[in-house]
């Protein structure tokens, strides 16, 4: 394998926004402070904040401030619909009252705009964007009242001239970001931290408790953040503020755990082929909607199968062959290209793949703390950022099938949690630290010896496996077991970072009312609510900004969520398999022999990369005199880990990788 070079020029080509059509967005804004008192200096701060995110929408830039009222918001332009300047943002309503910076898509605007006039409201429209018809609603049905009507993804900013009151919104299962928060007297808002970072009050104190998260979930959960004073507005939520009532309001108007609860208690009543029938008409109808865009549209293919779900319906509705993408490695194990091949033949799509060389891979790594403004650290970055950037040589707009493992019970994990759990509770509480102690007797390399005996058995690592399962068999429930056994990198990060308290989340101290879910639903549900907007949606959000690119993810219309909350999990996992009724779906388009092989992950060998071309990389990181100097994380153990991990004793790749990511993300932040 190649020697990793770090030198900027080839990915400083690769992500140049300056070339070709612009298609993505983002907003910014600021409240108070005595920087907006004069329109030239207001004007100044938004734009350099906008500017920072040029990214998320180079194709056009536009400013609104009130001196007055010490309020601006800046946007970087999104043109997917309406590509005339009455798309133009930021943007007021008819009646004047409101004034909106916006990120994302209605994708259902067309009939909310005939919905109006069937009210009798219909304004002298501008143009046929959806932020248009969305502040529409707002003039006539109020925002909150708006947004229940609404299907997309989105977040936004919007100032009430006439209540002189700021409202943020995230959709409801968080595709979009916003972030936002005080530093001082001034409150600052925005579609990434890097635009908060522009603005001279921001005070870019890293939050070591938020660093606990870091190293705990291999990113940061919301409401955290990096920084201190800075939070993530959660999916389904309204935030209110104003220079009078300073202390922010945030509500629900979509309520996950509620969906859950109302779906567990009202579960569908009808046959499992009827439910695959009412499953079909939904994802139709959420793909077809989410095909409308005035610039070229695609589709990532991996070949699995929730990609070739999404494909095969997008086929099906469309009168000439869909755009698709996918990468493929030549190592083993990590090469879905094949299979991705195979299903696009068969349904006729145009395809385009590309065979990434580690060199390639590699050269990513220096920039995923540009592209993730904040440190995160799941691996599959780097895999979702090269087929972002091949979907965007050839079209604007691209779909995914992220979601169906969430909503349809697709990891495999769920059954193995489940299983070993009940298994460890036939064991008297009593009996369990001694087990586990006597795990620990031997060492990971006797384990692996032992192992070593008996050729042809699951038997890698055995030894790893082992110590690290002794750590959580005194669980007190099934909740902190799920927390610790698979949702967690690091079982005590406190004791990894200086100063550091690890605050409560959804998986921890602020657990949600779910116990009425049975523990493979509980699974679900939580992941819907923590690891899907936190990780998977994060991670394709902020690649695919990176090269200018939309994503839209089909599987998440709110109400393909709501109807999967209400299938039994019999049906979920029916004839041994897991996710029985996408599958159905599915086989109404491809031939069930193209799908039908084990699950595969999207990543990378980080583990033997570590070991090689990363090392010298990773040793300049992780010094011992460094970390002392920087003085946020403890030199020692982390020094242990790696040493095992270079030795082959031990496998701390996913630990060390989340070191690694804030190490470089400081990096990063100290040089900008």
């Amino acid at each position: 394998m190649p020697i990793l070079n770090f030198g900027k020029t080839p990915f400083a080509v690769a992500l140049d926004a300056s070339k070709g059509p612009k298609v993505v967005c983002g907003f910014v804004g600021v409240l108070g402070g005595r920087g907006l008192a004069e329109v030239a200096t207001g004007e100044t701060a938004l734009k350099s904040m906008a500017d920072a995110i040029v990214r998320r929408g180079p194709d056009d830039a536009g400013y609104w401030h009130d001196p007055d009222n010490r309020i601006g918001l800046g946007h970087r332009r999104l043109a997917i619909i309406d590509l005339s300047q009455a798309g133009h943002q930021p943007m007021l309503s008819a009646s004047g009252r409101y004034v909106i910076a916006f990120n994302g898509e209605i994708y259902n605007y067309v009939p909310l705009r005939e919905a109006l006039a069937q009210q009798g409201y219909d304004p002298a429209w501008r143009g046929h964007s959806d932020t248009e018809v969305l502040l529409a609603g707002f003039d006539f049905w109020g925002i909150r009242e708006t947004l229940e009507k609404c299907v997309g993804m989105f977040a936004f900013a919007v100032w009430d001239r006439q209540e002189k009151r700021l409202t943020l919104a995230r959709d409801r299962i968080g595709e979009k970001p916003a972030y936002f928060g005080w530093q001082g007297d001034t409150f600052l808002f925005g579609s990434e931290l890097k635009a908060l970072r522009a603005h001279s009050a921001f005070e870019a104190s890293v939050d070591r408790d938020a660093l606990c998260l870091l190293l705990r979930h291999n990113h940061v959960p919301a409401p955290y953040s990096i920084y201190q004073g800075i939070h993530k507005l959660q999916p389904g939520c309204l935030l209110t503020v104003s220079a009078i009532d300073p202390e922010p309001q945030i509500s629900r108007y979509w309520s996950a755990e509620d969906v859950f609860a109302n779906g567990s208690g009202n579960p569908f009543a009808g046959t499992a082929e009827q439910a695959v029938d009412h499953l079909e008409d939904l994802l139709k109808s959420a793909v077809g909607q989410q095909m409308v865009a005035d610039v070229p549209l695609g589709a990532f293919l991996s070949g699995g199968i929730d990609s070739s779900l999404v494909v095969a319906l997008m086929q099906s509705l469309s009168d000439r062959p869909v755009k698709t993408f996918s990468i493929g490695f030549n190592e083993d194990g990590y090469n879905e290209a094949v299979h991705a091949k195979s299903v696009a033949s068969y349904l006729q799509t145009d395809h385009t793949e590309l065979y990434v060389s580690p060199q390639q891979a590699l050269s990513v790594i220096p920039e995923l703390p540009k592209m993730y403004c904040e440190p995160f650290a799941d691996s599959s970055q780097i895999p979702t950022f090269l087929v972002a950037q091949l979907a965007r040589q050839h079209v604007s707009v691209s779909l995914s099938g992220d979601g169906g493992d969430e909503l349809f019970c697709g990891y495999t994990r769920y059954k193995r949690t489940r299983d070993t759990w009940e298994l460890i509770n036939k064991l008297p509480r009593s009996l369990r630290p001694l087990l586990a102690g006597s795990l620990r007797l031997l060492p990971v390399r006797g384990w692996d010896m032992f192992a070593s005996m008996y050729p042809g058995k699951s038997t890698t690592s055995l030894g790893d496996r082992l110590h690290k399962f002794s750590h959580i068999m005194n669980c007190a429930s099934f909740d902190e077991f799920y927390l610790n056994f698979l949702m967690s990198h690091h079982r005590d990060p406190a004791s990894l970072v200086l100063a550091g308290d690890e605050p409560p989340t959804l998986m921890s101290g602020n657990r949600p009312k779910l116990e009425a879910l049975g523990k493979m639903q509980r699974m679900m549900a939580i992941d819907q609510m923590t690891y899907l907007p936190d990780d998977i949606l994060v991670k394709v959000d902020r690649a695919a900004m990176a090269v200018s690119l939309e994503t839209r993810v089909p599987l998440l219309d709110h109400r393909v969520v709501e109807f999967a909350s209400t299938i039994p999990q019999e049906i979920k996992n029916r004839d041994g398999q897991f996710k029985w009724p996408l599958r159905q779906v599915l086989y109404r388009h491809v031939d069930r022999e193209l799908i039908e092989r084990p699950k595969m992950g999207f990543g990378v060998p980080i583990e033997s990369w570590l070991r090689g071309p990363l090392k010298d990389w990773g040793e300049n990181l992780l010094g011992h005199e460094r970390l002392r100097t920087e003085g946020f994380l403890n030199p020692e153990p982390i020094r242990q880990m790696w040493r095992e991990h270079l030795s082959g004793e031990r496998r701390w790749h996913n630990q060390l990788w989340d070191v690694l990511m804030f190490q470089a993300w400081l990096d990063d932040q100290n040089e900008s």
